[in-house]
């Protein structure tokens, strides 16, 4: 009985499935047949086109055979003329501008004598007529010589004449061989003077040798490349030439075209038709328990995050909050959803602040990259959270609310300020380690005014112990000692500075002044270390927001290396070349040495920290110069110098004006 009842069930559901395929089936075999006779109408336009070419190109061929003979006959009259008068006779010039002007084809009448030399010529050579003659000839002039009638010779180039090939005639007097007459024919001006412009507009016309060379074409139109050509002997002139006839695609089956493919893109737009709406029908079965498994997966995805979600309208009434939300707030979603603001996670002593933050959301002016905001729990725990607020779209592509990722950013927070304790830690240390190396280039530097000053207020007493000092004396030098003491005063005060600097203070400032003030402090070991320091600075200066102090550690720091890496260099060859340009908004340090460079394989790794070349260093200087400038939202980088050496860079962004 149970299977009774499943068969009968099942039974329309067999026969609605037929009468849906019914009308694939029927589209499908129109399609199927329009094809077919697509293709038989093709076929048939290819014979007959096939035909047609057959037919034109033996026309063509009996055409130029046809002039061809009648050039043939008029030189074998003027020939005779010869014969009869002599090779010398007055009549050539006239009869043989007569020929080359009925015969285009014709570019140059010329006489042979019995020994081959050229004896005239119609029109006169210019120079040696040998040079315009064929290479060949004298083959053709004793085939001609011998059976007594015309005889064409083979086909020979000229540089900007195409090919030409020659017709040989013999000249006899009183029945005895006086020479030939030579008529000098141009295959391009055959084609182009006899061959038909409707038939240069349906085909290419091409010359060719034994060998498939091209000689000559003509056409009208640029030919595709269809494939359907014919071939036929071209005699004379003979030696193996070849007339192809190639035909050319135009438009005459272009409508018809168009409208067939319309017809058939019609026919399989029905069959798509039909197999969608079939397949719509089957989608709209399965799409409730899509549906289902989707909102199913959506509320165990949303149920896993531990990112918070919450969804407001556009009048910013809470709509929904998944439950990493109500962890992170303490509140239940029944308690929060249905909220306006003031909302319970508000921060009692920041409502103005917070509010403002929901009014520019809801206006559509939330910053893109997130905003930072404090809330509270219900314990009454504070927390830092980071959110990103996205607009809400529904099904019809209408904005119906505000959708926000919240994130508890407290510990990432913690994290920051500690590692940005321990970077200014990092950079204290190496300020400390920078100027402890220079300490002894700064004690020589100390000691030039030290000396001037005990110099100066020795010579002071002395003239004082005298008795005869006047003070008119004592001004220069005590001028001069107070200079030194200025200048002892200034070197020390720089110094402190640089050390007891700890916390950052960004302000504006010149470029220039910042790498010169660097400089500075090394001049001294500059020139203990015979290196010669070249500065190019842009003008005017370039002018950042920096910290003053941490960009001169960025350039004592590569200044330094820069030294130490020519140490092996020949002391001639020491140049230490520091430039600031502008480029794109950014203000570009460039320091560059003449060292000998570092290798491909290590400098990939030279701001890895505690990565170093060097025997003592601790391998931080260049990952703390680096920091420095990112922390300034520039870049720092190394590049190999073009001959020897290397070049690090830094860019800061140029302050707008």
């Amino acid at each position: 009985m149970g299977t009774e009842v499943s068969k009968v069930a099942f039974a329309p559901f067999r026969s609605r499935d037929a009468i849906q395929l019914m009308p694939l089936a029927a589209m499908g075999l129109v399609v199927m047949l329009l094809g077919v006779l697509l293709w038989l109408l093709h076929r048939n336009e290819m014979e007959d086109e096939r035909r047609a070419l057959i037919q034109d190109i033996l026309w063509v061929e009996q055409n130029l055979h046809f002039n061809l003979d009648s050039d043939a006959e008029r030189l074998g009259q003027l020939a005779d003329l010869l014969g009869r008068e002599g090779l010398d006779a007055e009549a050539f010039m006239v009869q043989s501008r007569a020929v080359i002007a009925n015969s285009p084809e014709v570019e140059r009448i010329m006489i042979r004598r019995t020994d081959g030399v050229v004896a005239r010529s119609s029109p006169p050579v210019q120079g040696n007529a040998e040079s315009d003659a064929d290479p060949a000839w004298l083959s053709t002039f004793t085939l001609a010589k011998n059976a007594g009638h015309t005889v064409f010779g083979s086909p020979y180039a000229r540089d900007g004449r195409g090919a030409m090939f020659e017709a040989q005639v013999p000249v006899f007097r009183a029945g005895r061989f006086d020479g030939v007459l030579v008529g000098v024919f141009s295959l391009d001006g055959l084609l182009a003077h006899h061959v038909p412009w409707w038939f240069a507009q349906a085909y290419r016309l091409e010359i060719v040798d034994g060998n498939g060379t091209l000689l000559a074409a003509k056409s009208q139109v640029p030919v595709e490349d269809s494939g359907l050509s014919y071939q036929l002997r071209f005699e004379p002139p003979g030696q193996g030439l070849a007339l192809v006839a190639t035909v050319h695609r135009g438009d005459p089956r272009l409508v018809r075209n168009l409208l067939a493919a319309a017809i058939f893109a019609l026919a399989l737009s029905a069959v798509w038709s039909l197999w969608a709406l079939r397949r719509h029908v089957l989608r709209r079965l399965a799409a409730e328990q899509a549906l289902r498994a989707e909102h199913a997966f959506r509320k165990a995805m949303e149920d896993s995050l531990t990112v918070g979600m919450r969804a407001r309208d556009l009048d910013g009434r809470i709509t929904y909050v998944n439950p990493a939300f109500c962890r992170m707030v303490g509140w239940s979603a029944e308690e929060l959803v249905g909220a306006v603001p003031p909302m319970p996670y508000w921060l009692p002593e920041d409502m103005e602040n917070a509010y403002a933050l929901h009014q520019a959301v809801m206006r559509g002016d939330a910053p893109r990259d997130g905003f930072e905001i404090a809330f509270q729990r219900k314990t009454g725990e504070r927390f830092n959270a980071l959110i990103y607020e996205a607009p809400l779209i529904d099904s019809d592509g209408r904005q119906t609310g505000w959708m926000a990722s919240v994130l508890d950013i407290t510990e990432r927070k913690r994290a920051e300020e500690l590692s940005r304790q321990h970077q200014d830690k990092l950079q204290r240390t190496a300020r400390l380690i920078t100027m402890g190396e220079m300490a002894s280039t700064l004690a020589h530097e100390l000691n030039q005014p030290l000396s001037a000053i005990a110099s100066y207020a020795t010579g002071c007493l002395n003239r004082l112990a005298a008795g005869d000092a006047e003070a008119e004396e004592l001004t220069a030098p005590i001028s001069k000692l107070a200079v030194q003491a200025q200048r002892a005063g200034h070197i020390i005060r720089r110094i402190h500075d640089f050390v007891r600097k700890s916390e950052p203070l960004v302000a504006p400032c010149a470029l220039n002044d910042v790498v010169e003030g660097a400089m500075s402090f090394l001049e001294a070991e500059a020139r203990k270390r015979s290196v010669r320091v070249e500065l190019s600075l842009e003008a005017p200066s370039p002018q950042v927001d920096a910290d003053r102090i941490l960009i001169e550690q960025v350039m004592l720091n590569l200044a330094r290396n820069a030294m130490e890496a020519m140490g092996q260099t020949p002391r001639n060859r020491r140049v230490l070349d520091i430039s600031v340009r502008r480029h794109d908004g950014q203000a570009e340090v460039r320091v560059a040495d003449s060292g000998s460079g570092i290798a491909a394989d290590i400098a990939g790794s030279l701001f890895t920290p505690f990565f170093t070349t060097k025997d003592e260093g601790m391998g931080m200087g260049l990952n703390i110069c680096r920091s420095i400038v990112e922390s300034h939202h520039g870049r720092l980088w190394f590049e190999p110098a073009p001959e020897r050496g290397g070049v690090f860079l830094f860019t800061l962004p140029e302050r707008e004006s």
